[in-house]
């Protein structure tokens, strides 16, 4: 099931709904009687029976369904534009992208990574699908993408074993996690040069975990002008699912609608030689199988 948040008009309401199997057609959640004020209500309040419902929906043909309106005819918004928190991200959790990173730093590299390195990213407002990427000319030099996998806890988390995480995890989504690697490597941490405004895409929608077996093993890519660039697959994550929610939970609170964002694969603008960063123009399109593509461009 794919559950997104829209506008359908200029007065920008945000509506609820939830994506037609055939991906053509946006269902109200209301007109199924489902009455939730944003995402992060949703995630933490929806019962069994109304995802039952919701999945039954997405079936119906349009002209069942009061309300319904072409997916071609809406603004797709990020399915959670306000979180309620930073995100947390996981750092170089591809083995292929922590050579190419140490190999643009200058640094040796023993292929070994034997504990996952967290950060966090800042969010006022996330990037909608289509949304412009500021470029900060005179402020950012050297502009990235990276494609990743999301995860969205559905309740609390703390002291989780590894066998239960799956339990927790409400969904999955797209996140591109822009980041200004002139800014990130001169400020010796990753903070800054990945939250300045408009960096965090995400989208297009929010796909229920029960949609693929557990840990999901999804190819993921990117395309920079239609470019392939990056081009590989979440099994090959050096930290699973289930370590990072159970390893984090055992030092912290993760709140319901926590935001983890699972790392990104090699083909980043940096692990090239020479580097191909992104400049104005430039459309960005970060796709995982089963969720589907997020697209913007860079202003």
């Amino acid at each position: 099931m794919k559950l997104l948040t829209y506008t359908v008009d200029k007065r920008n309401k945000q509506k609820l709904g939830v994506l037609s199997q055939n991906e053509e057609w946006i269902y109200p959640l209301t007109s199924f009687g489902i009455e939730y004020k944003n995402m992060l209500d949703l995630i933490s309040s929806m019962t069994e029976s109304e995802s039952q419902l919701l999945t039954y929906a997405s079936r119906k043909d349009p002209d069942a369904v009061p309300g319904a309106v072409c997916l071609k005819e809406v603004k797709l918004l990020a399915p959670i534009p306000v979180p309620s928190q930073d995100i947390v991200c996981l750092g170089i959790n591809y083995m292929a992208h922590a050579e190419e990173s140490a190999r643009f730093k200058n640094e040796k590299f023993n292929g070994e990574r034997p504990y996952a390195v967290y950060f966090s990213k800042r969010v006022n407002q996330c990037l909608e699908p289509e949304g412009m990427i500021p470029s900060y000319p005179g402020f950012v030099e050297s502009l990235d993408y990276e494609a990743e996998l999301a995860v969205i806890l559905k309740k609390d988390a703390k002291n989780v074993p590894a066998e239960q995480a799956k339990d927790y995890i409400f969904g999955y989504t797209i996140l591109n996690d822009v980041s200004a690697r002139d800014i990130q490597n001169r400020h010796k941490q990753w903070y800054f040069g990945k939250s300045l405004d408009g960096f965090c895409p995400m989208g297009p929608w929010i796909v229920t975990a029960d949609s693929f077996s557990f840990p999901p093993k999804l190819g993921i890519s990117c395309r920079v002008n239609g470019e392939l660039r990056q081009n590989s697959n979440t099994a090959d994550l050096i930290f699973g699912l289930e370590h990072i929610i159970s390893e984090l939970s055992q030092g912290m609170t993760l709140k319901a609608g926590t935001i983890i964002s699972t790392g990104t694969p090699s083909g980043v603008g940096m692990g090239f030689t020479p580097p191909k960063f992104l400049k104005s123009g430039d459309i960005v399109e970060c796709s995982i199988e089963g969720i589907g593509t997020l697209r913007n461009t860079v202003q």
